[in-house]
């Protein structure tokens, strides 16, 4: 995830184009981009989402979600849960991106300015630094990780472990206490199937990008030649492997339930 702020809007597009020219030349790859303007309320405004990018819109996309993490519309990235503590883990996940990241460059992206937000694959970091640079831009990135996925699956073992302990205790108490520990046990219940019911949304989502982004590549990598079709090869293998660890954990968090 990258996000490239500039200090007015001829630069801002100026950026864009060049993330198009860079895809154009196999340096990266871009799945997908938007430009946004920080407001003086704060919010940030899209300004244009970069449809000519496998995954056409930002909405309900990891750049949606930073976008939104980041005060943009309303339902962009973390739906409903907006503004909420739930929502800021959601929009994280759904982003891949830590709180740190979000610090470093929300601090930098002052109202008046404006930022190209993108989601790439790129093999080293030169070639989008040098052009980024010779138009004034400030480049913030960070590899997307499951930073969230961790906690969710500490505290889905929480619960587990929890309800666990109250059967054990319930199969010991007497009758006019098993009814009490039961409510608990129910209640328990609705949160760990309300938890899995978010990890299997954005499993959904993420297998939707997923899936837009390896086509996408194919039909790039059945054209190229030589070093080109190699680095187009490597950047689909991670998106499989990201993609089929996700997966497992998923599956694992379902099948223990």
């Amino acid at each position: 995830m990258i996000v490239v702020v500039f200090d007015n809007e001829l630069k801002a597009y100026d950026g864009s184009k060049a993330l198009n020219d860079l895809d154009a030349e196999e340096s990266i790859s871009t799945h997908s981009e938007a430009v946004v303007e920080k407001k003086t309320d704060g919010k940030l405004d899209i300004k244009d989402e970069g449809n000519d990018f496998p995954i056409r819109t930002v909405g309900g996309t990891a750049i949606g979600a930073l976008i939104g993490l980041l005060g943009g519309p309303i339902g962009v990235g973390i739906d409903a849960v907006a503004g909420t503590f739930t929502g800021l883990f959601l929009g994280m996940d759904r982003a891949g991106v830590n709180a740190e990241f979000l610090d470093d460059f929300s601090n930098k992206l002052t109202p008046g300015e404006w930022a190209v937000v993108a989601d790439i694959s790129e093999d080293w970091e030169t070639p989008l630094d040098t052009r980024m640079a010779a138009l004034g831009g400030t480049v913030f990135r960070t590899a997307r990780r499951d930073y969230v996925r961790d906690q969710d699956a500490k505290y889905i073992a929480a619960i587990k472990a929890h309800i666990a302990q109250l059967k054990e205790e319930q199969s010991k108490s007497k009758a006019e206490h098993k009814a009490k520990i039961q409510a608990n046990i129910d209640s328990l219940d609705k949160k760990l199937n309300t938890k899995l019911g978010q990890a299997k949304k954005q499993s959904e989502q993420r297998e939707q990008e997923a899936k837009a982004k390896i086509e996408a590549l194919e039909k790039k990598r059945s054209k190229a030649k030589g070093e080109a079709n190699a680095k187009i090869e490597s950047r689909i293998a991670e998106i499989k492997e990201r993609e089929r660890k996700e997966n497992e954990a998923f599956h694992r968090w379902w099948t223990e339930k």
